[in-house]
């Protein structure tokens, strides 16, 4: 199991959203529920809202494969006031060696970076917060190497991306508006090697579409399967995947282009909004 030690120089280092994953933090989903809708699959799903006995088990699934692929997970404490905890993607972000907190946008989810900066302090990680007043969430940040895109809407204000622009001096950050309704830009983009990408158009405008697709080769989302969260699967390195059974075009796509899909359902977390990388904020990846 040596393999799942992260390098003792490296307390975190991400620089992609495809290299191997070695550890990550999760939160277990004892206390989610829809108790105030803050976006459209919410109030699709608000009557009949989440069972978080099976919400827990799909989520302990999930650790248990991550496990087996030699990651070493993280858990965060659930704490009853934070419903929407499970979603540990939005609280972080890591550029390179920084550790940036997010300010989150929901009143709802307010704190829940509380929780974050605690493990870090005991970690001796260091960590950089924005100030009051801005609004920036880990589901809008992806990374590539020295480019980071940043979603823009009422999560993620542009101010704040002007923010970590001047934090990131050396890196090309990218703003990227997309219609809001989509919640993050991970629910509508994400990144799976230097030259491949999944993507729902429908969320971006022409601008932003021919400026991604410039860089990356495309799989499209159907409108199904942008419902389920088609994009918003967690690669774990070496060209492997973890992505939910029901999007059976998406999975076809990617294991005609040789990943390796690992299924599993995740169905009842949807239900409020966020699918696996939702669910996991990589501490540490490496390339070796």
């Amino acid at each position: 199991m040596d393999s799942a030690v992260p390098k003792k120089d490296h307390k975190a280092n991400c620089t992609s959203e495809y290299d191997i994953l070695e550890k990550v933090v999760l939160c277990r989903p004892e206390y989610m529920e829809i108790a105030e809708v803050i976006n459209e699959t919410q109030k699709y799903f608000h009557k009949e809202n989440i069972d978080k006995t099976l919400a827990v088990r799909q989520h302990e699934t999930l650790i248990q494969e991550l496990e087996k692929q030699h990651v070493e997970v993280v858990l965060l404490p659930p704490l009853s006031q934070f419903p929407e905890q499970v979603f540990t993607r939005d609280i972080g972000f890591i550029v390179g060696e920084t550790v940036f907190s997010s300010r989150l946008s929901a009143d709802i989810r307010q704190g829940e970076e509380n929780v974050l900066q605690e493990w870090l302090a005991k970690e001796s990680i260091t960590c950089t917060t924005f100030n009051q007043g801005y609004k920036i969430e880990g589901g809008d940040i992806l990374i590539d190497q020295n480019t980071v895109y940043a979603g823009i809407s009422h999560r993620t204000t542009f101010s704040a991306v002007q923010e970590l622009k001047r934090q990131l001096p050396s890196y090309e950050v990218i703003p990227v508006p997309f219609e809001e309704t989509f919640l993050h830009l991970d629910c509508v983009f994400n990144i799976l090697s230097p030259t491949e990408a999944l993507v729902y158009p429908k969320a971006l405008g022409e601008k932003e579409y021919q400026m991604l697709s410039k860089r990356y080769d495309m799989i499209e989302i159907t409108d199904d399967e942008q419902f389920t969260l088609g994009t918003n699967v967690l690669s774990i390195g070496h060209k492997t995947v973890i992505s939910l059974p029901d999007n059976q075009d998406v999975n076809k796509q990617l294991r005609r282009r040789g990943y390796t899909v690992i299924e599993i359902d995740l169905s009842e977390i949807i239900k409020s909004g966020g699918s696996f990388r939702c669910c996991a904020m990589p501490i540490v990846r490496s390339c070796r």
